[in-house]
């Protein structure tokens, strides 16, 4: 009797260091119905090479993980277990949650093969085929951990934790990652919030892809790729034009000077700057979404960034006026339009809400 009890006191023990975030690696998206959801009418990127008509090309390198976290699917990732980044994380955007958790980062076991871990974290002896913490850790390279899903794109606490795992994380130059790149997430959720209405409910709800291209060589602690080019892209119903929109945006992974942004471009211009890339073929969403048209707008039907620089224009003219109250209230004005730098690093990528 003392010796069941005590393998039942064992496997007790055990379960209780699974982690919360046993993600589901699949051999298609299409193996898990909820994983479907994250892609628009259930059509996956088509990257030539990589992933054509939703079936991945070379199993023994890419995999995909219906990243689930606390028994609920959260977001999808298409991982490159040679270069150890993703591909892509394909998400929907519902609105957003207020705060950054404190959480630590996460790595997926399945692709290992560990089990029992805790936290997931290990160190790089027991990991073969992921990026792991200590990876990052002390680089001196000035690089974060790139969340390509944004946990300030998360609905709710949960969903913002299930982003901290390395599988959805790339190398990204910290001055890039906190500035134009954070600028542009920050601009499109605003953007995402006030135009993109399910045509069923009229509840917010946009449907993201986010990626990097490797570079050829350049690597973290001779392990990690450092991605030469990051990307991504929306598509959604537009409530005030009664359509589908999408609109991309583009940069280079490497430092930058303050100040810089990211032009907004069309869907095809994207689609064509990855053919280059990856040869011809390449599609990010379903042909429902429009190739050739950027343009969202707002409640009275202007273009948002538009409407956004005019204003802020506006305002910058009323500072140089004299208006309010006095030089002090000017330097807190000037101080607030400007999207918040982060103090460290990759916090939460760099949250855009205000404080």
């Amino acid at each position: 009797m003392m010796g069941v009890l005590s393998h039942l006191s064992t496997l007790l023990l055990l379960l209780s260091l699974l982690p919360p975030a046993l993600s589901h690696v699949v051999e298609s998206f299409s193996d898990v119905t909820d994983c479907e959801t994250f892609f628009l009418k259930k059509t996956t990127p088509n990257l030539p090479g990589i992933l054509v008509g939703g079936t991945v090309q070379n199993q023994n390198r890419y995999k995909p993980i219906c990243q689930k976290y606390k028994k609920t699917y959260r977001f999808a990732t298409l991982y490159d277990m040679i270069n150890r980044i993703p591909v892509f994380s394909a998400y929907t955007f519902s609105g957003k949650a207020v705060g950054r958790p404190s959480q630590s980062w996460m790595i997926e076991p399945q692709l290992e093969n560990i089990k029992y871990q805790s936290d997931m974290k290990v160190d790089n002896k027991a990991v073969k085929n992921q990026a792991v913490d200590t990876d990052y850790k002390n680089n001196n390279l000035g690089l974060d951990r790139g969340h390509l899903f944004p946990c300030s794109y998360a609905p709710n606490d949960d969903t913002k934790r299930s982003t901290f795992t390395l599988t959805n994380a790339v190398p990204q130059a910290s001055s890039f990652n906190r500035g134009s790149w954070k600028t542009m997430e920050c601009r499109v959720r605003k953007a995402l919030e006030l135009n993109c209405k399910d045509y069923n409910n009229n509840n917010i709800k946009a449907y993201v892809v986010t990626g990097a291209v490797p570079s050829s060589s350049n690597t973290l602690n001779n392990r990690v790729n450092i991605p030469d080019l990051m990307w991504t892209a929306y598509c959604c119903y537009n409530s005030n034009l009664g359509q589908w929109v999408a609109q991309a945006h583009w940069g280079e992974n490497q430092q930058e000077d303050k100040g810089k942004t990211l032009k907004p471009e069309t869907l095809g211009a994207l689609e064509k700057e990855l053919n280059k890339i990856y040869n011809d073929g390449v599609k990010v969403f379903h042909d429902d979404c429009p190739r050739n048209v950027n343009v969202l707008e707002d409640e009275r039907g202007r273009n948002l960034e538009a409407v956004e620089e005019v204003e802020l224009g506006k305002k910058r003219v009323r500072e140089g006026s004299g208006e309010g109250n006095g030089e002090g209230n000017i330097k807190m004005a000037r101080a607030s339009e400007e999207l918040k730098d982060c103090d460290d690093e990759d916090g939460c990528d760099c949250d855009c809400d205000e404080k």
